[in-house]
């Protein structure tokens, strides 16, 4: 499950500054709506899958809600997740 949600918290950081550094300019400076539609929809199912394998990663490790709340936040700020994965998650893994 730790390589799952490592993976979905890379993939979720990336379609965030796609969304944001691609698919916004694309649709409001460009007038070309298309993409935004397709990055947007991938990054809403990586957000959720990332929320819930957050919560389901701290029932398992019996983290506190504090350390949830830090994976969740982390997943609304540009780069956060990318943090999450070096500072939580990567340790874990060796």
């Amino acid at each position: 499950m730790l390589k799952l949600f490592s993976y979905t918290a890379i993939a979720e950081g990336i379609s965030y500054l796609l969304l944001f550094g691609i698919g916004m300019p694309l649709k409001y400076i460009f007038k070309i709506p298309e993409p935004n539609i397709y990055i947007g929809y991938a990054h809403g199912f990586l957000f959720i899958a990332y929320v819930i394998l957050a919560v389901l990663f701290c029932i398992e490790k019996k983290w506190s809600l504090k350390r949830f709340i830090i994976l969740f936040i982390a997943s609304l700020l540009p780069f956060g997740t990318f943090y999450i994965d070096k500072k939580y998650l990567k340790p874990l893994l060796k």
